[in-house]
């Protein structure tokens, strides 16, 4: 995929003429979509957490991403890419949902996403708590079809409702299995881990069309095998990468709403990203991150780079502009 302007991507600030610490923060100091017009990939921000069942605060979640980001340099050698060269990458600044009725909330969070798909050939999302994953989906089918989700949670979130409520931060994949938005034989979640209400949470799971990797299973059989599996599962099809901050460790995370111990490092979940970069992926999030509980940016530089890293995932091999 080329960049949508005939022109030069424009690319961050350079930091060696503006301090990072100065001007405001977009993502990776990008500039906006508004300045570019275009973009073959934008970064989103939605800051809605009204789905939350444990801890608030993810709503603040795509300010402290972006601030976490301004450390961001041009060259990923991990990816030997230049993600913000090989592509036009802009920021599209946020997406205003209603705070207090969730389903309004989705309806425009996903007509949001339609219009940002006129300007931008892809998305990346920053959020916000998990409910956001179902708009986006939403979203992203029309485009391409049922998408092969790679789900990396601590958390199945295919449960049905809490408190009689369907759409929430636990219910979202439950949702698009049942609207076939997800393709239910490429679908996978990966770092799970922890107590369920009951075992009939997993075989439920498995009828709504996800297989598992567990953080047991890669500590048992290392990340070469997750990835080896990840890869034979999703097999060619169209991929969006959802991705909730908490599959990674409290010690990696603390900054989020429902932790659980026993979770990826973020070295892991960066490099099962990296192995995933010469699939078709369409779109991706990364959402939960709740400041009020982070410790020195601990979260936010974790997403920050994760982010990064699916960027990189998107830019065209062998641009290295």
């Amino acid at each position: 995929m080329q960049p949508s302007s005939s022109s030069t991507p424009r690319g961050p600030v350079d930091a060696s003429v503006v301090p990072r610490f100065a001007g405001i923060a977009t993502f990776a100091r990008l500039p906006t979509l508004d300045e570019v017009g275009r973009a073959d990939v934008a970064v989103v921000g939605v800051p809605f957490d009204s789905g939350v069942s444990y801890r608030p605060g993810a709503r603040f979640g795509p300010a402290h991403v972006r601030e976490a980001s301004r450390l961001l340099r041009p060259y990923n050698p991990a990816q030997d890419v230049f993600p913000f060269g090989a592509q036009q990458v802009a920021d599209a600044g946020d997406i205003a949902a209603n705070p207090f009725d969730i389903d309004a909330a989705v309806t425009e969070i996903a007509a949001a996403a339609r219009k940002l798909g006129e300007r931008a050939t892809r998305l990346v999302t920053i959020g916000g708590d998990h409910t956001i994953a179902l708009p986006l989906l939403r979203a992203v089918s029309e485009r391409h079809g049922p998408v092969a989700v790679i789900h990396f949670d601590a958390h199945l979130d295919t449960w049905d409702t809490y408190f009689g409520a369907p759409t929430t931060h636990g219910t979202p994949f439950r949702r698009a299995s049942e609207e076939g938005l997800i393709d239910l034989t490429a679908s996978m979640h990966v770092g799970i881990r922890g107590p369920l209400y009951d075992k009939s949470d997993l075989s439920d799971d498995e009828r709504l069309g996800f297989a598992i990797v567990t953080t047991d299973e890669i500590e048992r059989d290392g990340v070469a095998r997750a990835i080896e599996r990840i890869r034979t599962r999703v097999a060619g099809a169209p991929v969006y990468l959802s991705i909730d901050i908490d599959v990674l460790d409290p010690a990696h995370a603390p900054g989020t709403g429902t932790p659980e111990a026993g979770g990826l490092t973020s070295r892991e979940l960066l490099t099962i990203i990296r192995s995933l970069s010469d699939l078709p992926i369409v779109g991706a999030d990364v959402v939960e991150v709740a400041p009020a509980y982070d410790h020195a940016q601990i979260t936010a530089v974790a997403a920050s780079h994760t982010v990064y890293e699916l960027l990189s995932a998107m830019a065209p091999k062998g641009a290295n502009a």
